[in-house]
């Protein structure tokens, strides 16, 4: 049988699926608990799966006497009958943030050697644990959120700016704790999967500095609040360093590359050679979407890197840097999509999806979009404006090409797949 839209749209959602399925909680988290205390178990947590994680170990350990609190994006609850579940905005902290940060925080003191807390850790965890470091204010940190989203940093260089203005983030949360044993279970969301990095590492020791903080701030020309600049100015009371945390131990139940791989098991199913790129790409992505539309064309015309049918799959997390101007409505993945589109110009035997797992694309309602030899054609919109605008989510809504999952409660970052067919068979 020879490739159509309608089929190449099946095995992309096919695909975009496996992913998902992979990082599910209730499937991995069970598998890679710790032995249980001989004390209490404090459980505390952050992400867009936090809720999600804390409802899988309450089913894991019915036996303990779990008690804790969790703190969630909107909309991202599942009922719990042990932990507290409290939600917060993402990607801008809110003051429920802030509330939350303070709450995981009580529940980590006075505890002894006997105890365990378990931290259930996932990406979204930095906005959602905002707790400003003593001198600064929850308006302080917004603003400069909203200025790390908006310049183009990475994942990486935000979450560095984050553990510097917080009293919670880069390992604090885990010093509070001592002398209680921390054991983290975690899905990652970030390139390289850094434990440091996830949620900006609450319970990891941080290796990055004040001056580091400010060398950031500088590459990218924001401007903070006065409070904040003169906070990084002082630095005092660095995060606690690599070798300060004996007490606590890390644990990935679900990453970037373990969903590719299972895109890539559900790729044969659909008879096509699955080749992944790789899990950690980054960059601006329109500029992504312009880079694989060249790598698509190669397998389709020469059959390099790959022979088709095919079909390209990478993770990671791009990045979209806003101009002046008001920008439009869209995500890093339609962005990319767009991108990719432009490029192609309606190249034939070419299709498409990206998305982000946690099933919100930037702060839109989808989680990303499908792109056809014909997305552009039945667009019947200038493209290129609104790649420019960053106005991708306009051009997929109009042609109804978005997908629409709901919070999928969990997240191990973008998922991206490009099917390419060979020469249409007689």
């Amino acid at each position: 049988m020879d490739w159509n839209d309608d089929r190449a749209r099946t095995a992309l959602r096919t695909i975009f699926d496996a992913a998902v399925a992979a990082a599910d909680p209730w499937q991995v988290l069970a598998r890679h608990l710790p032995d249980k205390p001989a004390g209490k178990c404090i459980v505390v947590g952050t992400g867009k799966s936090a809720a999600c994680m804390a409802a899988a170990l309450e089913a894991a350990w019915p036996d303990v006497a779990l008690e804790g609190t969790v703190v969630t994006r909107y909309g991202h609850a599942v009922p719990t009958r042990r932990i507290e579940v409290i939600e917060a905005s993402h990607p801008v902290p809110d003051a429920n943030s802030e509330r939350g940060a303070r709450r995981l925080l009580e529940r980590v003191q006075h505890l002894t050697a006997n105890d365990l807390v378990l931290a259930l850790i996932s990406g979204g965890g930095s906005a959602l644990l905002a707790l400003p470091a003593p001198g600064l204010t929850l308006a302080d940190k917004q603003a400069v959120n909203r200025a790390l989203l908006a310049c183009g940093a990475t994942i990486t260089e935000m979450n560095v700016v984050r553990k510097h203005l917080s009293a919670i983030k880069g390992g604090r949360l885990a010093a509070t704790a001592a002398p209680a044993s921390v054991f983290t279970l975690a899905i990652s969301d970030v390139p390289g999967d850094d434990p440091a990095v996830i949620a900006s590492g609450p319970t990891v020791a941080d290796a990055s500095t004040f001056a580091d903080a400010r060398a950031l701030i500088r590459r990218y020309g924001i401007a903070p609040p006065a409070s904040v600049t003169a906070h990084l100015a002082a630095g005092i009371d660095e995060t606690p360093k690599p070798g300060s945390l004996p007490h606590a131990t890390f644990q990935l139940i679900a990453t970037p590359m373990l969903a590719l791989l299972a895109a890539a098991e559900a790729a044969r199913g659909c008879g096509l050679t699955p080749l992944i790129l790789g899990d950690a790409l980054e960059g601006e992505s329109r500029e992504m979407g312009t880079l694989m539309a060249g790598i698509a064309r190669s397998v389709r015309d020469h059959g390099h890197p790959v022979r088709p049918p095919a079909v390209l799959l990478s993770g990671g997390e791009s990045t979209v840097t806003i101009g002046a101007g008001e920008p439009g409505r869209g995500g890093r993945n339609t962005e990319f999509l767009l991108g990719l589109a432009v490029a192609l110009n309606g190249a034939d035997r070419i299709w498409a999806v990206a998305g982000d797992t946690d099933g919100i694309d930037g702060t839109e309602d989808a989680a990303g979009a499908f792109v056809l030899p014909d997305t552009l054609r039945r667009a019947g919109l200038d493209a290129r404006a609104l790649l420019d605008g960053h106005d991708s989510y306009t051009l997929f809504d109009t042609i109804g090409d978005l997908i629409h999952t709901g919070p999928t409660l969990t997240n191990v970052n973008d998922l991206r797949a490009i099917l390419i067919a060979g020469p249409e068979t007689p």
